[in-house]
């Protein structure tokens, strides 16, 4: 099996797509800056949600799910959220076709919309003028949704999973009596999501806020997890919003508290999205295709007889069938592949490319000498070990690879953490390391907007839990009492 993937080293960019395309994860659509997210890709994507989907429900959230279109008025009635989403809004007009008579379907120019909808970009707007009808008192918080969602976001750049038109997110939205109460909430969600993708995707994160110019639309403040991918670029990984009482006034949501007294509720929000994907192909992907962290794996193991004659097939079979029971058991999520249309080493390439952590070889003097060939996908070793308690054997590699995965990653990561005190030494770094870069900032809006035009580099986050340390900013030489994280970013 060619693979044909381009190397990282040559040609990063095209190195991601090669994957994506070839391991089957997803193709690009006939609908220009859409994607199609193949069965293998949306498997990956089913076990995310499924781990996310537990986490937001054992602390307390329900699912929800709010209308796709929003009248255009509601996003009039928060100045800064319309701002921020007002150039990347698909709007509907018309409600009706028709036929032109000459065999043309065209938009009825008479089926006109009282009012334009929006094609939900995000969706604070609906979501808190439904709440005004949810909640007058304090025995009706907090209250604690979250949706699973599509959203559209008109983008005239795209690539698979990282920026696209159309893609698939969850999105927390929480009423609370108290500004503390909310914003407990924001930080806890920012943790559910550390814990993810660094438990679960093996990607290590830095826990942070944005500046004011980086915040979401309509909040007051935003927090961040911040990843590093293999070609030194940041990827914001996910967010949690505290929108004050923004979003209750824009639509008047109001409680009586336990004094009596009326009060706007205190809001979060708060998602991650298929960006994720993206997230995970280039933190630990090689050239020759995916690394999966078993946890997210489809296929966690992969069994390939190698045979001559039906003879020898059956008696590896007989293995096998005893085998997989006990490997499901301890649920470990493998495949038996007996093709035979496909010779052994196709499908090695195969399960290679698609990332599978633990290959099975198993032949006819492994039946004779009680042995299987096990091969991991994240150092590509190969070892002969004993088919007795081979169950117990691969459960405790499987966790080994998830743990190897991340330490690789955290390694990667804590090389490409350069800490500079000037400017010239800011751009080299940008140049030639690339990474985060930490250094003095003045916290002025002028001078985040100069780096990031005369460098490409923005401000990722300021670190939670930052140590205070008196400086100078790197651009103006202004007093400057922390350091902040700088990046170039996807």
């Amino acid at each position: 099996m060619s693979k044909g993937i381009t190397s990282k080293n040559d040609d990063y960019s095209q190195w991601y797509n090669d994957i994506v395309i070839k391991a089957d994860l997803a193709e690009h659509s006939s609908v220009k800056g859409c994607m199609v997210i193949k069965p293998y890709g949306y498997s990956i994507w089913e076990k995310m949600q499924s781990v996310l989907d537990y986490k937001f429900k054992e602390t307390g959230h329900s699912n929800a799910y709010f209308p796709l279109f929003i009248p255009k008025s509601y996003f009039s009635k928060e100045a800064a959220h319309v701002e921020g989403f007002a150039t990347e809004c698909a709007v509907v007009t018309h409600y009706r076709l028709k036929n032109d008579g000459n065999g043309n379907i065209i938009v009825d120019e008479e089926a006109k919309l009282e009012e334009e909808l929006i094609v939900r970009p995000t969706s604070e707007t609906i979501i808190w003028n439904t709440y005004k009808g949810w909640i007058q008192s304090y025995r009706d918080l907090p209250l604690l949704i979250n949706q699973w969602a599509n959203v559209v976001r008109w983008e005239m750049r795209t690539r698979l999973f990282l920026r696209t038109t159309e893609f698939l997110w969850q999105e927390g939205h929480t009423a609370h009596a108290t500004a503390e109460e909310a914003i407990a909430e924001t930080e806890k969600m920012l943790d559910v999501y550390a814990d993810f993708a660094e438990n679960w995707m093996a990607v290590p994160v830095v826990r942070g806020k944005k500046t004011p110019t980086e915040r979401f639309a309509g909040a007051l403040d935003t927090y961040c997890i911040e990843a590093l991918m293999q070609d030194g670029k940041a990827l914001q990984a996910g967010t949690s919003h505290f929108l004050g009482q923004n979003f209750a006034k824009a639509f008047d949501v109001k409680f009586t508290n336990k004094e009596g007294k009326l009060d706007h509720v205190w809001a979060t929000s708060w998602g991650v999205s298929t960006r994720l994907m993206g997230a995970l192909i280039m933190s630990h992907s090689d050239d020759s295709g995916l690394v999966l962290p078993p946890k997210l794996a489809p296929i966690q193991v992969v069994i390939v007889p190698i045979h001559k004659g039906n003879e020898e097939l059956a008696k590896i079979s007989t293995f096998v069938d005893e085998l997989l029971p006990k490997l499901k058991g301890l649920g470990i999520s493998v495949k038996y592949d007996d093709r035979d249309s496909q010779r052994p080493g196709f499908k090695f390439a195969e399960y290679e490319l698609k990332g599978v952590p633990v290959r099975l070889a198993i032949g006819a003097r492994d039946m004779e000498n009680g042995t299987v060939e096990v091969a991991r996908r994240d150092t590509k070793e190969k070892f002969t070990v004993p088919q007795e308690g081979l169950d117990i054997y691969i459960a405790q590699l499987l966790e080994e690879i998830q743990q190897n995965i991340y330490n690789k990653a955290l390694q990667f990561r804590s090389e490409h953490v350069t800490e500079v005190n000037t400017y010239e030494e800011f751009k080299t770094i940008l140049d030639t390391k690339a990474g985060f870069i930490s250094a003095h900032w003045d916290g002025t809006a002028e001078t985040e907007k100069r780096i990031k035009e005369e460098t490409k580099a923005t401000i990722r986050c300021i670190p939670l839990n930052n140590k205070q340390e008196e400086g100078v900013c790197i651009l103006t030489g202004k007093p400057s009492s922390q350091r902040v994280l700088f990046a170039r970013a996807y």
